[in-house]
């Protein structure tokens, strides 16, 4: 199986991504209308209107009503994509747990400049209306509340998330529903319900390194698909695996990749869906991000196109809105015994006050008023840092283009080691996160990640600036 052909609107789009990068479409050019543009390359008006919108959705238009399309002025295109991950040839036992220690340990000293972990910064997030409703639940009901709940959680929590789910097109029980604590401990659960020790599962290349020290701990093995740095995984790829060895599953960001930014068009994720439907292999989605898009529309999650019967999803607010409360939750279909079961014997249960507060939160529709305020914010924090990396970092450095989260993946020429830089910037008082630890294989090393989740000021700023000094410095030696 090769490759889907790309369709017709998202060659025009990356026709004009071309035109945006060699300079003919300028910052702040106003594009033809989508009438012109579909006479001129003789397609329907909705495809040329599903191209603007895809690059909207990017971040590389920007729609002004009214008016038109205009090329994103925050897009300077200086600097050019991440090269596609390359396919591996056989699965990797993974072992990462004390690099990933070390990150964790460095990410959490307040006295460095905090460019490792993709944590949200409190001050950013300004969760206090949520704090005032746990308060109040524990003044008005503490003692209601000082009990073990049901395993699945909170009923208000969960019929909350399941009018949320109908937003994005998937329609759900509450009963389909369980909470957990946080999107960790819900991918802990979906893989040890589809997948036992020595099993392969498939994973994007980079993927989060929370995910790969999970498949270690459990004794799974990664196989690293290759991953293009937009468009998400290749589906060519995974069907020639499919093929070849057992999988015992795929493990995917839904939309975001950490750290890529990636997001699969609907087709692709249509496409890789009947894929693993034909190999009976299971889908284990984490949507953590979906909520931070800078488009107009959330993207659809996998479980919105295949309905639940091959998938299981995870997702948590830990990204959005409330690290420290640990709330996530799982929809596991046809698995959710095998995921109760797991979860009884985990933890039981989650605690109360959070979900009741949290629950409260999302009626009062607070929820979405706050989601607009960080999108907005996290999108600024992107293109400020993006405009100080073309300042700083050497001039061949690649960095992604996520259209949502908060997070950029850069990299740099093959003989640049992310290792080295990472103890130097510890010495100036600086923390990033280092390419390898995205890699079951230790890949990635003349790569890294930056986090731009905390409120941008001259510190982070003079961070970043610093880095790229450092960066230049080992590459000129």
């Amino acid at each position: 199986m090769n490759t889907p052909t790309p369709y017709r609107y998202e060659r025009l789009a990356e026709l004009i991504v071309g035109m945006i990068d060699n300079g003919a479409l300028a910052p702040g050019t106003r594009l033809p209308s989508v009438r012109a543009v579909s006479e001129q390359h003789r397609i329907s008006i909705s495809t040329a209107l599903q191209a603007y919108r895809l690059l909207e959705d990017r971040g590389i238009l920007v729609a002004r009503p009214q008016s038109g399309y205009y090329v994103a002025a925050s897009r300077r295109g200086a600097l050019a994509l991440p090269s596609a991950s390359r396919a591996r040839t056989k699965a990797s036992t993974v072992s990462i747990s004390g690099a990933v220690a070390a990150l964790l340990e460095h990410a959490s000293n307040p006295a460095l400049v905090p460019l490792g972990c993709a944590v949200p910064d409190a001050a950013l997030l300004q969760s206090k209306r949520l704090d005032l409703a746990l308060a109040r639940a524990a003044r008005q009901h503490g003692t209601r509340y000082n009990i073990y709940c049901a395993p699945q959680g909170d009923p208000h929590l969960r019929r909350e998330i399941a009018k949320r789910a109908m937003r994005f097109g998937h329609a759900q029980s509450p009963d389909d529903l369980l909470v957990t604590s946080g999107c960790t401990e819900a991918l802990t659960l979906a893989l040890t319900a589809v997948a036992k020790r020595g099993d392969t599962i498939a994973v994007e290349s980079p993927t989060y390194f929370g995910l790969l020290h999970t498949l270690e701990m459990l004794g799974m093995k990664a196989f690293e698909l290759p991953t293009d740095p937009t468009r998400g995984i290749d589906v060519g790829a995974l069907a020639r695996l499919l093929d070849m060895e057992p999988v015992a599953a795929c493990a995917l960001s839904s939309n975001f990749n950490n750290p890529l930014g990636s997001t699969m068009a609907e087709a692709d994720k249509r496409a890789l869906l009947a894929l693993l439907a034909r190999h009976a292999v299971p889908l284990i989605e984490d949507d953590v991000y979906g909520d931070i898009h800078f488009g107009r529309e959330r993207p659809k999650p996998f479980i919105a196109l295949d309905g639940g019967a091959n998938t299981i999803y995870c997702s948590s607010f830990s990204k959005s809105l409330a690290p420290g409360y640990r709330i996530g939750w799982i929809a596991a279909g046809a698995y959710a015994q095998q995921v109760m079961e797991r979860k009884l014997a985990f933890s039981l249960c989650c605690p109360v006050l959070p979900q009741v507060a949290l629950a409260d939160f999302l009626a009062s529709g607070a929820y979405d008023t706050h989601l607009r305020g960080i999108r907005r914010l996290f999108e600024e924090n992107l293109a400020r840092m993006m405009r100080t990396i073309e300042a700083s970092f050497p001039a061949d450095t690649k960095v992604s283009r996520p259209a949502g989260g908060f997070v950029l993946w850069l990299e740099l020429p093959r003989r640049f080691d992310s290792r080295a830089l990472f103890d130097e910037a510890l010495e100036q008082g600086i923390c990033f996160a280092p390419g390898d630890v995205f890699s079951a294989s230790r890949r990635f090393r003349n790569c890294l990640r930056l986090s731009a989740g905390h409120v941008w000021n001259d510190r982070i700023e003079n961070g970043v600036h610093r880095l790229g000094r450092l960066a230049q410095a080992q590459l000129a030696r």
